[in-house]
């Protein structure tokens, strides 16, 4: 069975907008067997620009019913079928909003009838509801009318089965696995472990459950079938944050070495990039092996990658060779005779000048400032994520009240320590350029 839905809403973002509109139509692979539809009360405005795109203004749901008055219809007859949605994720994700507000976890194998005319009906210019049913002959009518677009994807759908009616039903029919029933739609790390309990593979996702899903809908590779069958349970770690789960996936995998994350697992930092002060005051950038209790600059897999990375910064910091390691001489380096290099190797410029140049270079491998806090959502309302960055390098994170994010001893204790790496630098570098708004508590130095 399919049930075929589609919903009008009072915005684009399901956590915070509210439905006015759901129509569904359950069909059974032949013909449509019930519908079901309804203008809905958003208990909140509906946007003028809304009410001009859909025809739905606030007089007109002044009287519907509340979402809350219609769920357990919406349960009842899509019970056992698969949500179908032009765009699913946009309408399921809305719907399943509504009912974790009442308290309910509403979950439906789905189909998006987007993704399967990209897979049945290559080529076409565009795949919008409108330009698709234009190009298919499929009449819609009341277009951004909830029962007009569930409609229109209804007579799609047909389509689509008639096209390939196997590939439609191997989704449809797909059951949830029981170790995965329990894994929450939320952000965080996920373990596959095989029957003698060992780690075969780590992830992380904005939505454990649907990415968990995914894995063991996937039989395109051999690897993933190979996965999907080794794997006996489940385990995860809600992290709220995602950078969080981003870091914890990181350093998991270095530290577990699972079977099927094997490019991941080869991140191992065997070397770093140091720096020191000479007796004539000059700063070294050089590479050597990452030791025990050393705190790099920055670390490398192997030691071209950090070669490579030195002889960069070397030609655009116009840093000197000798200094850095990278030409043996009594005299001057090789740059300096080709004027690219300023001296430093003889003492032809002055220590200061010369420092300031390398310590632009080590900003570059780090972070806009050395020692600050980053504050992100936590697991639930009444928690905030902190991560911790102390001397340009990672330390580590942990969970706080949000009323005391605020106070430095109480970021600072609640810290849960891990290792710092070039690719813990770049995750939390990544995160902060996608994500320039993210709150920053900066250290002065003596606080």
């Amino acid at each position: 069975m399919y049930a075929v839905i589609d919903v009008e809403t009072t915005g684009g973002n399901f956590a915070s907008e509210r439905l006015t509109e759901i129509a569904i139509y359950l069909h059974d692979g032949e013909k449509i067997v019930d519908e079901f539809s309804t203008l809905l009360n958003p208990e909140q405005p509906i946007p003028y620009m809304i009410t001009r795109l859909t025809g739905i203004s606030n007089e007109m749901v002044a009287g519907a019913p509340r979402f809350c008055e219609v769920a357990r219809k919406i349960v009842e007859i899509t019970e056992g079928a698969t949500f179908v949605g032009h765009n699913a994720s946009f309408d399921y994700n809305f719907i399943r909003h509504e009912f974790r507000r009442l308290g309910y976890n509403f979950r439906r194998p789905t189909i998006c009838t987007v993704k399967m005319s990209r897979k049945l009906l290559p080529g076409l210019q565009s795949y919008s509801l409108g330009k698709l049913c234009r190009e298919l002959g499929i009449v819609i009518e009341n277009r951004h009318r909830a029962a007009g677009d569930a409609l229109a994807t209804t007579r799609l759908l047909e389509l689509l089965l008639e096209t390939d009616r196997q590939a439609i039903e191997k989704q449809s029919g797909y059951t949830i696995p029981q170790m995965i029933k329990e894994v929450p739609e939320e952000t965080g790390v996920y373990y596959l472990h095989d029957e003698q309990g060992r780690i075969i593979y780590i992830g992380k996702s904005n939505n454990m459950f649907e990415r968990l899903l995914q894995h063991f809908r996937n039989s395109e590779t051999s690897k993933a079938v190979e996965m999907r069958n080794r794997a006996a349970s489940v385990s995860y770690e809600h992290t709220g944050s995602e950078l969080i789960a981003l870091l914890l996936e990181s350093d998991e995998i270095k530290a577990h070495k699972p079977l099927f994350n094997r490019a991941q697992r080869r991140s191992v930092f065997s070397y770093g990039l140091f720096d020191f002060t000479d007796e004539n005051g000059y700063r070294h950038l050089q590479v050597g092996h990452q030791l025990n209790g050393q705190q790099p600059v920055t670390s490398f897999t192997t030691l071209e990658h950090a070669r490579k990375y030195l002889y960069g910064i070397v030609e655009r910091f116009e840093l000197c060779q000798k200094l850095c390691g990278l030409y043996e001489t009594r005299g001057a380096c090789f740059h300096y005779g080709i004027k690219q290099c300023r001296g430093a190797c003889i003492g032809a410029e002055a220590p200061e000048a010369y420092n300031r140049r390398v310590d632009a270079a080590i900003r570059l491998s780090g972070f806009m400032h050395p020692d600050f806090y980053i504050i992100d959502r936590g697991r639930h309302r009444d928690e905030a994520a902190v991560v911790k960055i102390a001397g340009g390098r990672y330390c580590g994170f942990g969970y706080i009240s949000p009323s005391e994010a605020h106070d430095l001893t109480s970021l600072d204790n609640c810290i849960r320590q891990y290792n710092d790496n070039r690719d813990t630098r770049q995750i939390i570098q990544t995160f902060l350029k996608k994500n320039p708004r993210t709150k920053i508590i900066r250290v002065q130095s003596g606080d």
